[in-house]
């Protein structure tokens, strides 16, 4: 671990150092200019703020910020493109449809994937030994049962954000 965290301290002190390398350009006679971190014959050294590309009142965006920018939409122009309710209504239901769907096959696959847990329950894993002796293999039996309660949960969450988009059209 100490090894890793060596490595790791090394690269950054590497690019760190890279970041603020001084810059050269250089125009040859056909006028191609070339830009550099190596000195060259003929090459000038640009004086480049480092600080000059970051604008100083932005801030990042939280969610608070998101919540303001909500608030601070424009309207809708006048010439943007209008959808009758009709249209609308044939859209949410198929999107309804899609999602109902959908919900089937993630109960489908939940049974399946409940059904896959309860034989990987009833199967534990077994060790033989070359004396003829039989013994558990918990370390891989809890490794095999916790994949398959991973895929269980998956399903469930995946059936729980269904029905909430469900509910949310109706």
């Amino acid at each position: 671990m100490k090894k890793y965290l060596l490595i790791f301290a090394l690269m950054t002190s590497v690019f760190s150092v890279a970041a603020t390398a001084e810059i050269y350009k250089h125009v040859d006679a056909d006028g191609r200019i070339t830009y550099s971190n190596i000195k060259s014959k003929g090459a000038t050294r640009l004086d480049i703020d480092p600080d000059s590309n970051v604008i100083k009142n932005e801030r990042p965006r939280t969610n608070n910020n998101r919540a303001n920018a909500n608030n601070n939409r424009t309207a809708t122009p006048s010439d943007f493109p209008k959808v009758d309710k009709q249209t609308q209504n044939n859209r949410d239901s198929k999107r309804q449809e899609i999602l109902q769907n959908e919900l089937e096959g993630e109960k489908a696959a939940l049974a399946q994937a409940k059904k896959a847990y309860a034989e990987g329950e009833a199967n534990p894993e077994m060790v033989h030994h070359a004396d003829g002796k039989t013994f558990r293999n918990v370390a891989k039996f809890q490794e095999k049962m916790k994949s398959l309660q991973a895929d269980v949960d998956g399903h469930e969450n995946n059936i729980k954000l269904l029905e909430k988009e469900l509910e949310s059209l109706r």
